[in-house]
């Protein structure tokens, strides 16, 4: 598994056992990023709990679902290009700009720090769906109780277990560089200023603490909770069920109704197949604006040296003969 985007050349790299944590609490779970992470778990997913009744009739209006339509997405991507693509698996190189406005992207989602979030994914790739993946729904077992068990593990439970992944061996390219370092650091900062963009829009668009208000609670706290639960589908969900077209050594599957709200990663089975590839949706007519966007990137000279699909890899990783469930997107 290739791992790690390419460092800032004026980044003034030290190693990675000289450097700080890159997380405020270090390895402990107990730490100020886990406790604010309980705390943005709860609370958005009580809101969305309300979004229904709230939303029957009165408070919400065109700009609070268009404030919780464009944070959404920009979180989104933040975490399935940034932190997933780039960071974790070096999918593209990118020009420090790009780099810089990915993980704060990515921050804003509220699912962690980025050297946590990325030492997390690469040990789930390290073990998936075996001993030692930090999430496999088949954690307990293959009868209905313990997956129904497990897909509660994957979802959420994991992310409160006493177990630790330990960030200097399995990030040690991000946390020797010091602006990744700052920023990943600085997951607090980045989940106040995610949650106060939509009230303070809101509010300055509408005139009223009322617009505020409802903003925040669509733009800010709905939002939040439902990227959340579509996130954790992918560790849950699509290691459960979904078409495998393509060979990989653990479950994961294709869940082609989550395409959209995931930015193209519940094209999950592919991924596991060639974890570098920039594209996931690579058979025709599954959606990807992740890698739509690593194109725009590259077009724009923002991002280089793509690890686009190659028709020979996706043929030589085919379950069936080529065809057989689709003709397959190669650069």
């Amino acid at each position: 598994m290739t791992t790690g985007p390419d460092l800032l050349d004026d980044a003034s790299p030290v190693s990675a056992a000289d450097a700080p944590s890159a997380t405020l609490g270090g390895d402990s779970k107990r730490s100020v990023e886990q406790l604010a992470l309980l705390l943005f778990i709860t609370v958005p997913f009580l809101a969305l709990v309300a979004a229904v009744p709230l939303a029957w009739g009165w408070g919400v209006s065109w700009l609070d679902l268009g404030l919780m339509v464009v944070m959404y997405y920009i979180g989104c991507h933040g975490i399935t290009i940034g932190f997933h693509r780039y960071f974790t698996h070096g999918s593209f190189k990118a020009k420090r700009p790009l780099r810089i406005v990915l993980a704060v992207m990515g921050s804003m989602a509220v699912e962690g720090p980025l050297v946590r979030w990325v030492a997390d994914h690469r040990k789930h790739h390290k073990f998936s769906d075996a001993e030692g993946d930090p999430h496999s729904p088949w954690r307990f077992g293959d009868t209905v109780p313990a997956l129904m068990k497990g897909l509660w593990w994957a979802h959420i439970g994991w992310m409160f277990d006493e177990e630790q992944t330990p960030q200097h061996k399995y990030a040690p390219d991000l946390i020797k560089d010091p602006a990744l370092r700052r920023i990943s650091r600085q997951f607090v900062l980045w989940t106040i200023v995610s949650l106060a963009i939509p009230p303070v829009v809101g509010g300055l668009v509408t005139m009223s603490w009322w617009g505020a208000f409802t903003a925040f609670f669509w733009g800010s706290l709905v939002r939040v909770a439902l990227l959340h639960h579509v996130t954790w589908s992918i560790n849950s969900i699509c290691h459960a069920v979904g078409k495998r077209p393509f060979k990989s050594r653990d479950r994961s599957g294709n869940v082609w109704w989550l395409a959209v709200l995931s930015c193209g990663e519940s094209w999950h089975n592919l991924h596991h197949a060639d974890p570098t590839s920039a594209r996931h949706g690579v058979l025709r007519g599954q959606v990807d604006s992740s890698a739509r966007l690593i194109r725009w990137f590259e077009l724009a000279g923002w991002a280089y040296d793509v690890r686009w699909p190659q028709r020979s890899r996706l043929d030589a990783r085919r379950v069936s003969a080529p065809g057989g469930s689709g003709s397959a997107e190669a650069a």
